[in-house]
């Protein structure tokens, strides 16, 4: 080998070995040493709703910070408490305790352990400053769903039914009210909204939230039969049993998902899905994450430091699908601005 290659080689060789070293002392991921870790309610982390959405939002952390994730998985409400004491034991910097099934067993946990930080995905404190609830306005995004059904709908009769008359559930309702009511004020088009009276607060109720409730397969008959074509249970996963009762009716009827982007995560009902309403928890818990891992802000609980998706803060929505002309798309778009800005109410 002559000088020049010997040269060469050398300088090969330190050129790899500089880019080891630097390598080897790259710096860490802003989150790097941070503990994020969740508990989910009954159900696996795959279930196509509350725990996924709150696993997507955790993988989407430790990805982009390089924080560590750990999890524990409940199988029953006997878990609850286990599970919570489990990621306690763990050392978590936030736990995330997923959905409002675990609300006494995360206040108990907060109250139990009041230098650990606590989160209750839709839920509450019961006064403990470790506990921070995460709740969503989803009268914001109900507004949009409901002046979407009313245009879109074609005997201008659309249905909107509960699992039970409490607040997380007449949130949705009151919004599609008013924003069914919307698009009557501005075309001077009746649009009757069947199943809810937002002034009155009176309306249908399943009974519960069991998944495919004969019950609300009931109510959305009969709100078929007097006419409706655009419907939206507010009871859980209520989609099997309301595609029965447009099935067996015969109509040309849409259904519009809650939570989730149901034609994302159940694809067999895209076709009869006009939109979902959306609760974006996975954005709620990256923020949160970011928040505390990377800005190193100092963790706040307790009701009065409730986290809120709204749709400034893109924590709530309503999903886009082919049943948008570009007419609607332009409206929707004006008023969520509206909302944004607080130009329209989306309780009136």
């Amino acid at each position: 080998m002559n000088k020049v290659s010997r040269k060469a080689v050398a300088g090969v060789a330190m050129a790899a070995a500089s880019l080891l070293v630097l390598s080897g002392c790259a710096s860490p991921k802003a989150g790097a040493g941070f503990i994020e870790c969740g508990v989910s309610d009954e159900g696996s982390w795959a279930d196509k709703s509350f725990n996924e959405s709150v696993m997507d939002g955790m993988m989407k952390a430790e990805s982009e910070f390089g924080v560590t994730l750990n999890q524990a998985e409940s199988n029953s409400s006997e878990d609850f408490a286990p599970n919570l004491d489990a990621m306690v034991a763990a050392e978590c910097d936030v736990i995330f305790a997923v959905g409002f099934n675990l609300v006494d067993a995360v206040n108990a946990a907060a109250e139990a352990n009041p230098e650990v930080n606590f989160v209750t995905i839709d839920g509450w404190s019961n006064g403990a400053t470790n506990l921070k609830p995460v709740g969503y306005n989803m009268a914001e995004s109900s507004y949009l769903a409901g002046y979407a059904a009313a245009y879109y709908s074609t005997s201008k009769v659309v249905g909107v039914y509960g699992g039970l008359q409490i607040g997380a559930v007449t949130a949705f309702m009151d919004g599609f009210y008013y924003g069914a009511k919307a698009y009557e004020a501005e075309t001077g088009t009746p649009v009757t909204v069947l199943g809810w009276d937002a002034v009155a607060q009176q309306g249908d109720f399943i009974g519960g939230f069991a998944p495919n409730a004969p019950e609300g397969k009931t109510i959305a008959a009969g709100m078929l039969a007097s006419g409706a074509d655009v419907i939206v249970p507010v009871g859980g996963d209520q989609f099997g049993a309301l595609k029965e009762a447009i099935d067996e009716s015969g109509v040309d009827a849409k259904m519009i998902g809650v939570d989730k982007n149901i034609s994302v995560t159940s694809p067999e009902y895209a076709p009869f899905t006009l939109t979902s309403i959306e609760k974006r928890m996975g954005s709620a818990v990256y923020d949160i994450v970011k928040a505390l891992a990377v800005d190193k802000v100092a963790f706040a609980g307790g009701g009065d430091n409730a986290y809120t998706g709204t749709l400034a803060n893109a924590g709530t929505d309503i999903s886009e699908t082919e049943f948008f002309d570009d007419a609607l798309k332009t409206k929707l778009a004006e008023l969520k601005a509206g909302i944004i800005d607080g130009s329209i109410n989306p309780l009136s």
